[in-house]
């Protein structure tokens, strides 16, 4: 009787305890070609959570203890979103060169995460499309056709319930968002409408390579203007694009500058950004960032921000096309005969 009634109990234990969620998340990755030696976690607000050492063949595994929501991921100038939740047992695949467009996730937690991925993916294509052409009316549909996009994407049975609360909330505020950046886009435009043919503002940077370079040193030459920033994610999937376009005109009478705002505390990290990514062109540095005088002049407000300016110094277009755009390379081929 004794025997059984010990039996009983450690069976009762056994499935409480099998019923419990864990108090953690159990998180490991294979990071091929990684950025850095290790990653961090991070709140949205860039608050450390964990600070995970990679070994030398990019693989970890580890604990957290998080409470329910949205974290950061970064290796070294990359990062990506994450959602957590204690009980989570999630593994990761991917190469650091794609990044977002290499990851696979597996495990308990996977499905929010690959969701995540897809939805970062779709975004930064749906985002980038030529909407600021577009009357009000029509970007008014624009943005309901997106919202309701969004709305049969996220209501999936299979989804955490606050995962599903947290991307509607996120749908709503990006729409807003954009729905800001369409107005200034639009009061942007009148603007270059006017400086168009007229002489461009000049700038006087620090170049990656050494030394300064302002826009004379290039004057004789078209030169193609690119504003970014290490952080933005639009301004990195523009970059294989640019650098085909930098290959295919390499011969002709143009120049290639990219100009960095990133912020004066983080210029090591655009030094190194561009020597890892072995970005090609002109690579300069902003004095002021948002505030810096070229920018200014041009009433920068989003990046990227492409300009062509002509061998006099003139514009051409203080909004040119971005490089991932046809009509860039229709409009060049049209310059450079």
């Amino acid at each position: 009787m004794r025997k059984l009634f010990l039996t009983a109990i450690v069976f009762i234990c056994y499935n409480a305890s099998f019923g419990q969620t864990k108090n953690y998340v159990a998180f490991q990755a294979e990071i091929a070609n990684r950025n850095n030696d290790f990653i961090d976690i991070t709140l949205l607000n860039g608050q450390l959570v964990k600070k995970i050492l990679l070994n030398k063949n990019g693989f970890f595994k580890d604990t957290l203890n998080v409470k329910s929501g949205m974290y950061r991921m970064k290796d070294g100038v990359e990062m990506t979103e994450l959602y957590l939740e204690n009980g989570y047992d999630l593994k990761l695949k991917m190469d650091a060169k794609q990044f977002d467009e290499s990851m696979i996730y597996t495990g308990k937690g996977a499905t929010e995460n690959n969701f995540l991925v897809k939805r970062i993916l779709e975004n930064e294509k749906y985002y980038n499309q030529n909407y600021i052409e577009l009357n009000e009316a029509d970007f008014a549909k624009f943005l309901d056709d997106k919202k309701q996009d969004d709305l049969a994407r996220v209501n999936n049975k299979k989804l955490n319930p606050n995962f599903i609360l947290h991307e509607k909330k996120t749908s709503e505020n990006s729409l807003l968002l954009f729905q800001q950046k369409y107005s200034r886009e639009k009061a942007r435009k009148e603007l270059n409408d006017k400086l168009n043919n007229t002489i461009s503002p000049s700038f006087d940077y620090v170049n990656h390579k050494g030394g300064k370079s302002k826009l004379e040193d290039y004057k004789g030459k078209y030169v193609y203007i690119d504003i970014w920033a290490t952080w933005c994610g639009p301004c990195r999937v523009e970059i294989p694009f640019l650098q085909k376009i930098e290959e295919e005109y390499h011969d002709k009478n143009i120049i290639f500058v990219s100009i960095s705002i990133d912020v004066t505390k983080d210029f090591e990290k655009w030094k190194a950004f561009v020597t890892t990514k072995n970005l090609g062109g002109v690579q300069l540095f902003a004095d002021k960032d948002w505030n810096s005088d070229f920018l200014l002049s041009y009433g920068v407000n989003g990046i990227p921000r492409f300009i062509l300016i002509d061998p006099t110094g003139k514009i051409v277009n203080g909004n040119a096309p971005r490089p991932s755009d046809p009509e860039l390379g229709k409009l060049l081929s049209q310059l450079l005969k």
